[in-house]
């Protein structure tokens, strides 16, 4: 099977569609490749779920490690479960897709995106997400698409489509922007601090972009002789909404406009009209038909009040600008913050409440030896900077299982670190791996962001040198029809109906994260653009709250944390410090009692709750990678004696030898009768051989006991000694 394949081009960068030819009983199946990457989408739809009241959509991103040419390391090699990288792709596949099936669809719909080749110029997440749009369409299945996604780069002033792992990590800007004919439909993005109208540009930019591979979705469909299927939404029994928007407008309504009550005191009065409903229908005659229809349908009451109350909610917010907690559209809930609420154990702590919303964020500070291993497809070996995001049931008053974390918890964590990334000091300043959790207290809406604001206090609480504080804001939105509502630090109600969950994130100076989903088909730039610029005023108010709780690092680490020097070495001499099979380093650490890690570059890092135990295995390394020079005088230690001679330390760690014909001007027949184990002696450099070694001499040189060392500058260490 040859297939069809289909071309568009951007900047010089190709990207193919080929259809027909792979997976021919999945429901769909595309091929679509960019460079040397290649991944395969296909999509399949299922029997539907009785009884169900969501959609069942699943979106799986598979990374096979032969894509890179790899075998997996661990027991088994075979890929096991997904790493977390590859969790945070099928998000980013749901997340435009999922708004695009219409609501009342109950089938089975799987979307499976595999890896099978990785250029590691070309990402393979954005054409995954592509991908899922033409595999849907070609599976037949009802959908409001098409939908494509592109990635937007910034390299000094330019924007840059789909640009490279390399040009990702040069650049300024990481965006992800994802649309349909209707408008931009998901955004993902971490930044370095840039403005908002960057921001809106490179969004505008890479809507554009999204244009031309709608196209290309519609013109495969066309030549392959398909029609769309649109969603038609089926003949709904009406006979319940009916009843309810008669009898319970009014309670309803009463009830959004106490604007006093609690969360936890309006839902039980929501629960209680529902349940007056339902008791009040169930004392209509048996041949009434919104009894019969509920009797069909047990679930049918349930939906049909929510869809009434966020009807309702909505109405009152556009009409009377009033949300249900009595704010202004663009009013944040009360703030409180607090640094060092926990003992100095852990290294750093913080609390942040917006609202209802309560996170702890703890942080940790680690050694170079701590970081994560990252064994996927990403060409980045590690990660030096980590977030943990968790949410128990008791956060929102339930009980379930705790289980593993989630791809929720997995996504959240995720988009808190990267907020933070771009503020973190450079490892040459600052060389700690950082591990920062957050654990959500309490939540209605925006634990994501209560995670940036808490993890900022507590990285200041452990004397992280953060280039500046970052604070987050959600922002939603209510539209219907012409009308349009954007709402500040949205709660969780106003999230559960509204059309839109935006996440902002940033410093005073610019953005560091974002991230929108849509509950609808798109929407325009301009409204986009609105909602940025909105969240602004809200992003800096938040700042000046967590500011008056720590304004700047602690001046000195936690006693619990490890205390880090760091310097460099000359690369070549990587080898001398570790030594045959380890012993010389393996013997500095026993002696000194530190942690050493040494990277490739020739940066050596030692960790050590001892100042002075750090500073002196620093002076052993020092000396091992001090180049000596013919002439030069030291004076050390007499270390062990030899029948032909005496070793001397004249450095740390760095050992020349003394021939016994050297010893003196005089014959000498025995070394002992010159030197013993731990005299101190002064000497001159007389040779140093082929193979390194260091030749001494005695000869010429007067014993007056002064230290003559030649050291290099000593380097001022990265994180206080104590």
């Amino acid at each position: 099977m040859q297939g069809q394949t289909t071309s568009v081009s951007f900047d010089g960068r190709e990207i193919r569609l080929t259809t027909g030819r792979y997976a021919p009983q999945a429901g769909g199946s595309v091929l679509i490749e960019c460079g040397d990457t290649a991944v395969l989408v296909t999509a399949t739809q299922g029997q539907g779920r009785e009884g169900a009241d969501f959609l069942p959509l699943s979106c799986d991103y598979e990374e096979r490690l032969y894509a890179a040419g790899r075998i997996p390391g661990s027991f088994m090699r075979r890929e096991g479960r997904p790493p977390e990288r590859a969790t945070l792709i099928s998000r980013l596949i749901d997340r435009p897709l999922r708004p695009l099936f219409p609501n009342w669809m109950r089938d089975d719909i799987q979307v499976v995106a595999t890896c099978l080749s990785l250029d590691e110029r070309v990402p393979a997440d954005i054409l995954a997400v592509t991908g899922s749009s033409m595999a849907t369409l070609l599976a037949g299945i009802p959908f409001y698409g098409p939908m494509a996604a592109v990635r937007v780069g910034l390299l000094g002033d330019d924007f840059v489509l789909n640009p490279s792992f390399r040009e990702i990590e040069r650049g300024d800007l990481d965006l992800v922007v994802a649309g349909t004919p209707d408008g931009v439909v998901m955004v993902e993005a971490g930044s370095n601090q840039l403005t908002e109208q960057d921001v809106i540009e490179a969004i505008d930019f890479g809507y554009e972009a999204v244009n031309e591979l709608i196209k290309a979705q519609e013109s495969i469909l066309k030549d392959s002789g398909l029609t769309q299927i649109k969603p038609e939404k089926p003949d709904l029994d009406e006979t319940v909404p009916s009843y309810l928007e008669k009898n319970c407008t009014k309670p309803i309504s009463a009830l959004l406009k106490e604007f006093d009550l609690s969360k936890e005191d309006r839902d039980l009065k929501l629960d209680e009209i529902k349940t007056n409903c339902a008791e009040k229908i169930d004392s209509l005659k048996d041949d009434n038909a919104v009894k019969k229809s509920i009797t069909t349908n047990t679930k049918l009451l349930g939906i049909s009040f929510k869809a009434l109350t966020k009807k309702l909610m909505r109405e009152q917010i556009i009409k009377d600008g009033k949300r249900v907690d009595g704010r202004a559209l663009d009013e944040v809930r009360e703030i409180s913050a607090e640094a060092g609420i926990l003992p100095k154990r852990v290294h750093g702590s913080g609390l942040f409440q917006r609202g209802l919303t309560q996170v702890l964020s703890t942080a940790t500070l680690g050694t170079p030896s701590d970081a994560q291993e990252m064994d996927d497809l990403n060409p980045s070996p590690d990660k030096t900077y980590i977030h943990h995001y968790n949410f128990p049931p008791y956060s929102v008053g339930e009980t379930r299982p705790m289980r593993t974390p989630g791809r929720r918890e997995v996504g959240h964590g995720a988009l808190a670190e990267r907020a933070i990334i771009p503020v973190l000091p450079p490892k040459e300043s600052f060389p700690y791996v950082l591990r920062v959790v957050s654990e959500v207290l309490s939540s209605n809406g925006s634990t994501s962001m209560g995670s940036v604001c808490g993890s900022t206090i507590a990285l200041l609480d452990a004397g992280v040198p953060l280039k500046a504080p970052v604070s987050g804001a959600a922002m939603g939105l209510i539209k219907e029809g012409e009308e349009v509502r954007i709402l500040t630090d949205i709660q969780g109600i106003e999230d559960f109906l509204g059309d839109m969950d935006f996440k902002v994130a940033g410093t005073e100076k610019g953005i560091t994260a974002l991230q929108m989903d849509m509950k609808m088909t798109g929407l325009p730039i301009k409204i986009i653009g609105e909602a940025i610029n909105q969240a602004k005023p809200a992003r800096t108010h938040i700042l000046e709250k967590m500011v008056q709780a720590i304004d700047k690092p602690r001046e000195t680490l936690s006693p619990h944390a490890p205390r880090l020097l760091s310097f460099r070495i000359d690369p070549e001499l990587i080898r001398t410090v570790i030594g045959p099979g380890g012993r010389t380093i393996k013997g500095i650490t026993e002696r000194t009692n530190t942690k050493i890690d040494i990277e490739d570059g020739g940066i050596v890092t030692i960790a050590s709750h001892d100042g002075v135990a750090a500073e002196e295995a620093q002076k052993i390394i020092e000396g091992l990678t001090r180049k000596v020079h013919e002439g030069e005088v030291f004076t050390g230690s007499i270390t062990r004696i030899i029948p032909i001679g005496a070793f001397v330390e004249i450095l740390p760690g760095k050992e020349g030898m003394i021939h016994i014909s050297q010893l003196s001007e005089a014959r000498v027949e025995k070394v002992e009768d010159v030197v013993k184990v731990g005299d101190e002696v002064t000497v001159r450099v007389r040779e140093i051989d082929n193979r390194g070694r260091i030749n001494l001499t005695l000869r010429g040189i007067p014993q007056n006991g002064d230290m003559q060392y030649y050291p290099q500058p000593t380097p001022t260490p990265v994180a206080p000694l104590m």
